[in-house]
């Protein structure tokens, strides 16, 4: 039996989230649907482009001691993304000399780097031809 309450104790009021407001519209038999189920809702939010660019260039400073001057490329792949960074591995006067490299950077759909590879080595002031 539920213990009768006193007079003196007050409840606080919870606090509520504000109402979303949704609209349903009635389809060919009669049932209710909501505005928005054209498209399957996904699980989970996908990153965009470019966080998952932003990600990669960070996990990547972090495995080889180097902040990435650019991103040269994105292209998505079968297994998620690939990721090409541009690397200044070797600072010099004047920096037209400095020694840049290419890295690929593999990335699951969920923004993990899943490994990574060094394309390229080249002086910066070089054109390729």
């Amino acid at each position: 039996m539920p213990t009768p309450r006193k007079s003196a104790e007050r409840s606080t009021p919870a606090k509520r989230s504000p109402a979303k407001k949704t609209s349903a519209r009635a389809s060919s038999n009669g049932q209710s649907e909501s505005a928005g189920t054209s498209r399957p809702r996904a699980s989970a939010p996908r990153k965009s482009l470019r966080a998952i660019a932003v990600g990669a260039a960070a996990e990547l400073s972090e495995l080889i001691g180097q902040i990435p001057e650019g991103i040269v490329g994105v292209e998505k792949t079968d297994d998620g993304w690939r990721v090409q960074l541009e690397v200044v591995e070797s600072r010099r006067i004047p920096e037209t000399t400095d020694i840049m490299a290419i890295y690929e950077v593999d990335v699951d759909p969920d923004g993990a780097v899943t490994g990574y590879r060094r394309l390229q080595r080249y002086v910066r002031g070089r054109t390729e031809e």
